[in-house]
């Protein structure tokens, strides 16, 4: 184990999510060995299990969460499933979130991302880079896949421990333990955890963790009203986040106060232009609070005693940055005219060349999303010190171990000098992937000499953060002449390499014009995920036509699939008016033998009251699956229906329900999974609506949060949400509602208006 920080302990008796502010969690990294040790250490009374857990004299368990909480749970979901498997009351869990380690790795997520880093694909090479590179990043939904297994093994191996040092004591084999609810139980003897803490850390773990013959699972139980219009949720593992949340007591990234800190605002070049030419460095001066000037090639910041003093002395030195004004307005037509030629195939199987070849009963139609913004409620966020050539860094961040290493670079201190306390996000929809305010407040400490908070305004979040990459999906279809059903499908989607490029800045530390230079015209078949239709369609070819953009995108939540899913929903409910077909009818006609799919869409159509999706109802379907990483049986995944009733009103676009049924396997958590469901149809909801920024003349349109047309409380539609019990793989439902609301809502605007929106916004045009 690695020595006790000099700071103080940090309590444990609540909720210590944010605690890491404290200087709890301080890692001295240079000391780090190679064999992989977690970051929880045992403090006072306390006995460590492992990396993932310790447990008090006072009973107290200890969880260690590697992955960033950002809303989604997963300091519950994580926590429980320790819990399940060692048999804790859920009453003396505690959490605490860890900095990036080699023995808490994301394998899973190193394995789908192998192309960002590594020609050599092999999960044995992922596992190695992941450990080796302290890689924990949160993202694609990978947390119960990579984390699942690892966290139920170190409950049940901390569980036989336990029993152990109780059969000690009573003299019985500690296979005749039993313990639950925080005690070990045997021969009507009991012991809490506490009294056996000492004792069982100093037992040799069994070979193989003793697991549960249950994993951890939650069951959707219907309402009795014949219609499974109610579910009873199970609370016996509350959020653990939610009580900081509610009094205030939750450590975000803007709450952290050090002595002597100042606070930064800033200034960066738009998208064009590059490089800052002018200030009125004078007028700074005359603002009170002001404590110091820093300038970049394309950026301008200014500390002062609080942030608004900042701010106000940036707009009085009024910054000029020089170079090519970005205008958005071609791209759209850039991408049109890019998405008509013949691209390379990524995707697909049977002969959809030959089947399109005669060109009888082909239909086409060109589909089109421009620049989604992430609009989280905290924009960027992070607090740096620079003192005796160590760096500490307070952030929230999805790849902690890629910001520390951009901030040693700025700071210019080795990376065993650098220690990274994790903090909670509020918000992030892949957002806090990025780590360009990392590098900024390293620069700024090691300019300034003092502590300081960096936070950027909403227009500055708006102009320095990569959006989700503009894209136009032009889509074939060769339909059978007796059944009128596709048998054959082709998807060309025209988008620059996005996710190679977001690679680039996260793996290679390139800046924003590197990386596109680095990916362009290159082919991208994480960009065109979810182009494959869910349907039994024999020949299906999807092509990526890259197109190079004069701006940076990024990732943002729904990812691919926000727009892949889009297009093909909205055409095959064209192909289903076309052949004069109700749409439910004809999907469930295409779906083969897919009974998952099946369900979900029936019961979906039964919640929702589906009437055809008649002319003037308002009512409009989608369906999305989404495929589980190394999945090759396809047992796993998510499936998803959704039956959306929405009209244009006097103020644009009104949805007044979205109903979903979910099938993603075995439920660990049920109501953190409806929390994301909702969550995600909400987003999904915003994707549709608004969400989106144009540039003109180096300005942004709009550049506040209340300029995106995002839902509100006042316009925010019913949700209803059914869970299918299923005992397949479990999957995370986070990115299934985003996928789905944006083609029923255009689909019900069909049926209330008879015009098809194949743009997203869907205010932004309909055919």
């Amino acid at each position: 184990m690695i020595g006790k920080p000099a700071a103080p302990r940090v309590t444990r008796r609540g909720l210590l999510v944010g605690a890491a502010a404290t200087g709890g969690l301080l890692i001295v990294w240079s000391l780090w060995p190679r064999d992989y040790p977690g970051a929880l250490r045992p403090g006072a009374e306390e006995h460590g299990f492992g990396a993932w857990l310790t447990i008090g004299e006072d009973g107290v368990v200890t969880v260690a969460v590697p992955q960033l909480e950002m809303g989604q749970g997963v300091t519950t979901l994580l926590p429980q499933l320790v819990a399940h498997e060692l048999g804790a009351d859920w009453r003396q869990v505690a959490v605490l979130p860890v900095p990036p380690n080699g023995a808490q790795p994301n394998g899973v997520l190193a394995a789908k991302w192998a192309p960002l880093w590594s020609n050599l694909p092999a999960l044995s090479a992922a596992d190695r880079f992941a450990r080796d590179e302290a890689f924990t990043a949160t993202a694609e939904g990978t947390t119960l896949a990579a984390y699942e297994m690892p966290a139920r093994e170190a409950g049940a191996t901390a569980r036989a421990m336990l029993a152990m040092a109780a059969a000690a004591r009573w003299g019985v084999r500690w296979e005749e333990c039993e313990v639950r609810g925080g005690l070990v139980m045997a021969g009507g003897k009991q012991l809490t955890f506490g009294a056996l803490a000492a004792e069982a850390a100093a037992m040799t773990p069994p070979d193989i963790p003793p697991l549960r013959p249950d994993p951890p699972a939650e069951r959707p139980i219907q309402g009795l009203d014949g219609e499974g219009a109610a579910e009873n949720l199970s609370l016996v593992y509350p959020r653990l986040d939610l009580p900081a949340k509610v009094d205030g007591s939750m450590v975000f990234a803007g709450d952290v106060r050090l002595p002597g800190m100042v606070h930064a605002a800033i200034r960066h070049a738009p998208p064009g232009l590059a490089e800052l030419i002018s200030f009125d460095a004078e007028s700074a001066a005359r603002v009170r609070g002001v404590r110091g000037v820093v300038k970049a090639r394309r950026w301008l910041a200014v500390a002062a005693d609080s942030w608004w003093q900042a701010e106000r002395a940036l707009d009085a030195m009024r910054p000029r940055f020089g170079g090519t004004a970005l205008d958005t307005g071609q791209v759209a037509v850039w991408l049109s005219e890019a998405v008509k030629d013949e691209g390379t195939e990524v995707a697909g199987f049977g002969g959809v060349s030959d089947a399109l070849a005669d060109g009888n009963a082909v239909f086409t139609a060109t589909y089109s999303a421009t620049s989604a913004v992430h609009a989280t409620l905290e924009t960027a966020s992070v607090t740096a010190r620079l003192a005796d050539g160590k760096l500490e860094l307070w952030i929230a961040s999805q790849a902690p171990e890629a910001a520390r290493r951009a901030a040693a670079r700025a700071a210019g201190v080795s990376l065993s000098d650098v220690v990274l306390y994790p903090l909670p996000a509020g918000g992030s929809f892949d957002a806090r992937l990025e780590k360009q305010h990392a590098i900024e407040v390293a620069w700024l400490a090691r300019k300034l000499g003092r502590p300081v908070q960096l936070a950027w305004s909403r227009a500055e979040e708006l102009k320095a953060l990569p959006p989700r990459t503009p894209v136009a999906v032009g889509l074939t279809a060769k339909l059978d002449p007796a059944t009128a059903l596709p048998n054959a499908w082709r998807a060309r989607i025209a988008c620059p390499a996005t996710v190679r490029e977001a690679g680039e800045r996260l793996f290679g530390n390139l800046t924003e014009e590197a990386a596109r230079a680095a990916v362009e015209g290159k082919v991208d078949p994480l960009a065109c995920e979810g182009a494959v239709p869910p349907y039994a369609i024999p020949n299906v070819a999807v092509e990526h036509c890259p197109v190079s953009l004069p701006f940076a995108t990024g990732r943002l939540r729904g990812n691919s699939a926000a727009y892949t899913a889009f297009a093909t929903e909205g055409f095959v409910d064209e192909l289903a008016r076309r052949a004069g077909r109700d749409p439910l009818v004809y999907r469930l006609g295409l779906l083969g033998d897919q009974p998952r799919l099946a369900e979900v869409l029936q019961r979906a159509a039964r919640l929702g009251g589906w009437d055809g999706g008649r002319a003037g109802s308002g009512q409009g379907l989608a369906l999305v699956r989404m495929e589980a990483f190394g999945d090759s049986t396809r047992e796993g995944g998510g499936r998803i229906a959704c039956i959306a009733r929405a009209r244009m009103g006097e103020g644009g676009l009104l949805v007044e329900q979205l109903t979903a049924v979910v099938d993603i396997g075995r439920i660990v958590n049920l109501d953190i999974a409806r929390q994301q469901i909702e969550g995600g149809l909400l987003f999904g909801l915003g994707l549709a609506a608004g969400s989106s920024v144009q540039w003109a003349g180096g300005r942004a349109r709009p550049d506040r949060l209340a300029g995106l047309a995002l839902p509100v409380l006042a316009t925010a539609p019913e949700i209803v949400v059914e869970f299918v019990a299923s005992q397949a793989p479990p999957f995370d439902p986070g990115e299934l509602g985003v996928a789905v609301a944006p083609p029923a809502i255009a689909n019900a605007l069909f049926a209330a208006t008879g015009l098809r929106f194949r743009a997203l916004p869907l205010v932004a045009g309909a055919a």
